[in-house]
């Protein structure tokens, strides 16, 4: 496979994949509207830039987003891998819940591969830890999902490093999905998600897993768009974040200079100098950027061009050093697996 944009292997059994993806989930949820035909165009201009690996979630938009991504991609598929996830389910009074058992594993991937349209995912995530749910047989069932030709490669999201050792036992895992940038490093931190003194990235890399930053631009707040929570349109729920509310958003904002003043230095936006910092971090890293607009993608694209010296790096790591940014990950932090019951599991 050639990319414009090159590719990337995700880890020493994954699939070769463009160097950077495509997060499609705000097409669907969370930013506030979105237009079906601008989305449907981002994801067509994607494939023309190359970016080919895109990301979806039988949870975004309660299946919308797969029938969309799978409306965009019909008669184009051998060009694109393909990456979805199971096992977290709105509640109806709000929250969510998460369902790992073998018996959902094989219907979610059923009625996945209905929405989009497809006869085989190439990576299949279990998007969280199921802390009532062994993960040898959530995995178990996954690994079903290979044999029988419906999943190509298999991946885990937010899961800490006792969980990934526990599950590279049962099968390969290709990728870990997790938030990593220059506001959120909690994978490069001991106890951040792993165990005693080990890291969540230690552990992957020591199982030859690929790493697919999601939020590498911080919910977009590393873009330097974001000049006070009056930004955020009617349903963006980055209006209740912890990190987009009260002071802890005026703290933030001085990142956002920090990077916005290097970024100028190199020629770059500061999303783009923050996307570079992401891919930057080894060849086995490929961050999902999201967006639903055409302008969007290209200018995350054209951070593949920015060029970071070991200075420029340096200078990054002293301005973003692990727990900068003000305020938790989440409302609930139970969606981070630093904090998630299966971490000491």
């Amino acid at each position: 496979m050639t990319s414009p944009v090159g590719t990337r292997t995700l880890g020493s059994t994954g699939p070769a994949v463009s160097a950077l993806g495509l997060g499609c989930m705000g097409m669907s949820q969370m930013y506030g509207a979105a237009d079906r035909q601008e989305s449907i165009a981002t994801i067509h201009r994607a494939l023309d830039l190359g970016v080919t690996f895109l990301d979806t979630s039988d949870v975004y938009g309660e299946g919308h987003n797969e029938e969309l991504v799978g409306e965009a991609i019909a008669g184009r598929r051998d060009e694109v891998q393909l990456a979805t996830k199971f096992s977290l389910r709105h509640r109806p009074g709000g929250g969510m819940t998460i369902d790992g058992r073998p018996e959902n594993v094989r219907a979610c991937a059923e009625a996945s591969l209905r929405r989009l349209g497809v006869d085989v995912v190439d990576l299949y995530y279990q998007h969280r830890v199921d802390p009532t749910v062994p993960i040898e047989d959530t995995v178990g069932a996954m690994a079903e999902l290979v044999q029988q030709g419906k999943v190509r490669h298999l991946g885990l999201s937010e899961a800490s490093a006792t969980s990934i050792r526990r599950a590279v036992a049962v099968h390969p895992i290709a990728a870990l999905q997790s938030e990593w940038s220059l506001w959120t490093r909690d994978l490069e931190v001991a106890g951040g998600g792993g165990a005693g003194g080990d890291t969540v990235l230690g552990v992957a890399r020591e199982h030859g897993i690929g790493i697919v930053p999601f939020s590498p631009l911080g919910r977009g707040f590393l873009t330097g768009a974001l000049t006070s929570p009056a930004d955020f349109a009617e349903g963006d729920w980055r209006r209740t974040h912890p990190r987009f509310t009260g002071e802890a958003f005026a703290a933030n904002l001085r990142l956002v200079d920090a990077v916005r003043d290097l970024a100028a230095e190199k020629g770059a936006t500061p999303g783009q100098l923050a996307l570079a910092w992401v891919l930057a971090q080894g060849q086995d890293v490929v961050p999902i950027p999201g967006t639903k607009r055409r302008a969007y993608l290209e200018e995350n694209v054209a951070a593949l061009d920015v060029e970071l010296t070991a200075d420029d790096l340096a200078r990054l790591d002293a301005l973003a050093p692990p727990g900068v940014a003000v305020g938790g990950r989440y409302a609930d932090s139970g969606y981070a697996y630093g904090d998630s019951p299966e971490k000491g599991a």
